[in-house]
């Protein structure tokens, strides 16, 4: 079953270019237009199934914020419409919907109400919305002396304890701090358990990852890709650094980064010990000289989180040009992980045009298997004494 249906939404807006500050002006540049057309969307297409988690990645201006805002009934588009099943509840803007002299509590009853909720219902759950955002004394003070975060967590508490069938977040929550998010990512994965709707904007590619069954990615106002987590976050970053714009996505059949060996120096035994050593060779095919490479490694846990991340850079392990096909060893000297799949991505830039030449999200994987009872990511020698 459907839970948002966007269909071919467009969303435009007219930008004054020459502003007009008197009636004389005004008359002298009758039949004149002084204004831009502005496309913040144009055609996209999205189908939400209930229960699912959708990232939206796009940079700063690709409309993102723009396809959150048609969802949730701020903006009206231009072309198309937007269908929403259930109650939904958003958080878009910060302090959006707060009265500044208004204190935290009677913007509480006044913003549930927007959402259709009675004074009782807002009863109910008035003492889980002041413990979630943690502002207790301050919960009567007028929101315009709350900092940013007092905002958004107010804002975030009151979104969650509607009982939302959709839940709508952008990313606003980047202002929290740590614990905070810690805690709305906590919600969010309640919410999921519960079988709610969530759709949010971020940057965050670890949490798309985590958290996300699919993610769309924006740009330039189009939807480029809506696909698994992994992908989007490749042409994402393929985006933001304005490598598409000339080339179409890579593909395996064109890829500079051909293949990755993984070496686990044990003949055909296939994982590691704890504190083993682990060998990658990639294998670079490049369709155009790179000047100056800089290989970058990512090593993820099954669940997204990132484990670690360098570059060559970073190692202070500069690369030799790259003209014709050649192959690159990555030793990983004591691998001090516990059981798991770890997932590896690696990234192949040129510093000297500073384009990404070639992205490959989970290109690999190795594994780690341990023989002791410790729990968690990291190995660590302990002894007791």
């Amino acid at each position: 079953m459907l839970a948002v249906h966007v269909v071919d939404v467009s969303k435009s807006f007219r930008i004054a270019t020459d502003p007009v500050n008197s009636l004389k002006e005004r008359i002298l540049r009758l039949g004149r237009s002084g204004h831009v057309e502005f496309h913040a969307l144009r055609n996209v297409n999205i189908e939400i199934d209930q229960g699912q988690t959708v990232g939206i990645l796009g940079h700063n201006g690709s409309g993102k914020s723009t396809l959150l805002k048609c969802m949730a009934g701020i903006l009206t588009p231009t072309h198309g419409r937007v269908l929403v099943r259930g109650r939904l509840a958003s958080l878009l803007e910060l302090g959006a919907g707060f009265h500044p002299d208004l204190s935290g509590r009677e913007n509480v009853y006044i913003n549930a109400a927007f959402y259709g909720m009675g004074r009782k219902g807002i009863d109910r759950v008035f003492d889980d919305i002041v413990e979630f955002s943690e502002l207790g004394q301050f919960i009567d003070e007028p929101v315009k002396h709350y900092s940013s975060g007092m905002y958004v967590r107010l804002g975030f508490a009151v979104a969650v304890n509607l009982d939302p069938d959709v839940l709508l977040v952008d990313e606003v929550l980047a202002v929290g701090d740590e614990l905070f998010q810690a805690k709305c990512l906590s919600r969010i994965k309640q919410f999921q358990a519960e079988g709610r709707t969530i759709v949010f904007v971020t940057h965050d590619a670890a949490t798309v990852r985590q958290v996300c069954d699919r993610a769309v990615v924006i740009d330039h106002a189009e939807v480029v890709l809506d696909g698994a987590p992994g992908d989007a976050i490749r042409t994402f970053r393929e985006h933001l650094h304005g490598n598409l714009a000339e080339r179409p996505v890579l593909t395996s059949d064109r890829s500079v980064i051909a293949g990755v060996r993984v070496e686990y120096g044990h003949g055909e035994q296939r994982h590691i010990a704890p504190g083993e050593p682990l060998r990658m060779i990639v294998d670079i095919h490049p369709d155009q000289p790179i000047a100056e490479p800089v290989l970058g490694i990512e090593i993820n846990d099954r669940r997204g989180n990132l484990v670690f991340s360098v570059d060559t850079d970073g190692l202070g392990a500069s690369l030799a040009p790259i003209e014709a096909a050649r192959a690159v060893a990555v030793t990983i000297r004591r691998t001090w992980l516990l059981d798991g799949e770890f997932p590896v991505s690696l990234k192949l830039t040129d510093r000297a045009s500073g384009e990404v030449v070639d992205w490959r999200e989970a290109v690999t994987s190795f594994e780690v298997t341990s023989a002791g009872r410790a729990e968690g990511t990291v190995a660590l020698d302990v002894v007791v004494e």
